[in-house]
């Protein structure tokens, strides 16, 4: 019987390899706990990040607008439901980690914790928030649990799409009229470094990066993946004609990427805490829809029990 030691021995070299890891597979508890963290902190962010979303499914300015919007919403769920099921797969129960987002033990993504006031809000949302999301998961597709990584395939083709529908929205109110690229500009304004937030704290004030880029569970720093959406957005913000929020905002010929000021890293942890705008409308909002849908999970599972019975006694 190998020690303890052999195991881990193993195991990286299979992580080395990269030979994914599945769920019968042996793996360091801290392996397995940092999965189960990072999985359920990006399931609860799909569900939560649905609110501000939703509160404009009523408002969209089209009939074209609204089914859009209505199919996005639809996607969030969707990628919710994936990924509890691969956060099972490492042996939690998916009611636990709900419990765990609605007590406030769980965190979400910082960024669901601001409002959404105009219908800009909506694209810009989809193309700087569904932005960094892609930047962020396009590296989990190749991440060493073989579960998450399936998950990630399908989720970012659907982000990628998501992606496109902000920007579609940005584009047209930024050729509109002057007070429609107004708002384009002010919803671009006030998302712009909440979206950069989204990547995490700087390289030197992560606590669990080093360790996940061992494991490959992530692929690129918090700070190389920031700066490569940087350098993506910049152009596509000088396509719209918009201006980024940035006053240090400028082209570095000799880093071959864009300096940009200081965050404020004091915000995002305050957010992080509880203390955003809309820490506790989100939170509230999501048990009351919790709650109100109980019926609905115990009629499925009072039918898949009937089902079962009948396929048992047959």
């Amino acid at each position: 019987m190998l020690s303890n030691e052999e195991l881990e021995k193993e195991f990286q070299a299979k992580i080395d390899a990269e030979i994914k890891i599945e769920p019968k597979d042996w793996m360091p508890e801290a392996y397995r706990k940092t999965l189960i963290r990072q999985i359920s902190q990006h399931a609860h962010s799909e569900v939560v990040g649905m609110l501000p979303e939703g509160n404009w499914i009523t408002r969209a300015p089209s009939l074209r607008s609204k089914v859009i919007l209505l199919a996005k919403v639809q996607d969030e769920a969707g990628h919710g439901l994936y990924l509890y099921s691969a956060a099972e797969t490492l042996g939690v129960d998916r009611e636990d980690l709900i419990e765990e987002l609605h007590t406030g033990k769980a965190k979400y993504s910082s960024i669901f914790n601001y409002p959404t006031l105009t219908w800009a809000d909506i694209g810009a949302i989809g193309w700087l928030v569904d932005g960094a999301a892609i930047a962020n998961q396009v590296m989990l597709c190749r991440t060493s649990y073989g579960p998450y990584a399936r998950a990630m395939v399908r989720i970012c083709k659907e982000e990628s799409f998501h992606q496109r529908q902000g920007y579609e929205i940005m584009l047209k109110m930024a050729k509109g009229t002057p007070e429609q690229k107004q708002m384009a500009q002010d919803a671009l304004n006030r998302w712009w470094w909440p979206s950069l937030m989204m990547f995490g704290p700087p390289d030197d004030k992560s606590i669990h990066s080093a360790q996940s880029l061992k494991w490959k569970i992530k692929r690129q720093t918090n700070d190389e993946l920031r700066q490569e959406f940087i350098d993506k957005t910049v152009k596509q913000a000088e396509y719209l004609g918009l201006t980024i929020p940035d006053p240090h905002l400028k082209w570095n010929e000799e880093r071959q990427h864009y300096d940009f000021g200081p965050i404020n890293w004091e915000e995002f942890y305050q957010v992080i805490n509880g203390n955003g705008p809309c820490n506790r409308q989100r939170l509230k909002a999501r048990i009351k829809a919790h709650e109100e849908g109980a019926w609905v999970r115990e009629a499925a599972i009072a039918y898949a029990e009937k089902k079962q019975a009948k396929k048992t006694a047959a």
